[in-house]
């Protein structure tokens, strides 16, 4: 990485951090430019050669804690030909992930900040599960059809997580997942490459 790409990455680190320090004191509507540059120690006109306006820089932020949370997923499953789905420890790395990083995905999947966030969510993970695993039993219902209804109904138990303040530990969400997949199907296989 040259010099001039590490003082770019930097400086849309320091932007993002700036955003999510504002963020735990007042809505987006309410923050400025002026206070996020202000708080990474930047200028307008360098925030305006990254961004178009806040929420590209909280889409941005967004994109990166996704993008880290697909490698989570796929290291839930990539050592592995198959899996159960009642296998817990296939979804502990992404309970993990969610609960060490609490606020970006209370942001983010309650949907209020950025809309369409929830589903930019849901379609990370449907991708991942639609091109990368199959199922191992013969199914009336389509695969695709099947991975959006369990992202999606995923989707309402991490809801349902953070409305409780992530009161139950990443090891109880994971089982309590896996009850419920296990109850749609009986296991996956990995496609590889």
């Amino acid at each position: 990485m040259s010099n001039e790409d590490r003082r770019v990455a930097r400086t849309q680190k320091n932007l993002k951090n700036a955003l999510l320090v504002l963020l735990k004191e007042k809505e987006l509507k309410d923050i400025s430019i002026t206070e996020v540059t202000q708080n990474a120690r930047c200028n307008r006109v360098t925030f305006y050669s990254h961004y178009t306006d806040l929420q590209d820089l909280l889409a941005s932020i967004f994109d990166d804690y996704l993008n880290d949370l697909i490698d989570y997923f796929r290291k839930s499953f990539k050592d592995l030909e198959r899996f159960s789905a009642t296998d817990a420890k296939r979804h502990l790395p992404l309970f993990k992930f969610i609960y060490q990083n609490q606020f970006v995905f209370s942001l983010m999947l309650k949907g209020e900040v950025l809309p369409g966030s929830q589903n930019q969510f849901c379609e990370s993970l449907v991708q991942v599960s639609n091109t990368e695993l199959g199922l191992e039993e013969q199914t009336v219902i389509e695969i695709p059809a099947l991975n959006y209804f369990t992202t999606y109904g995923s989707l309402g138990f991490f809801m349902y997580w953070i409305q409780q303040d992530f009161k139950d530990s990443p090891e109880v969400m994971a089982q309590k997942l896996a009850y419920l997949q296990g109850k749609m199907f009986t296991g996956a296989i990995v496609r590889k490459e």
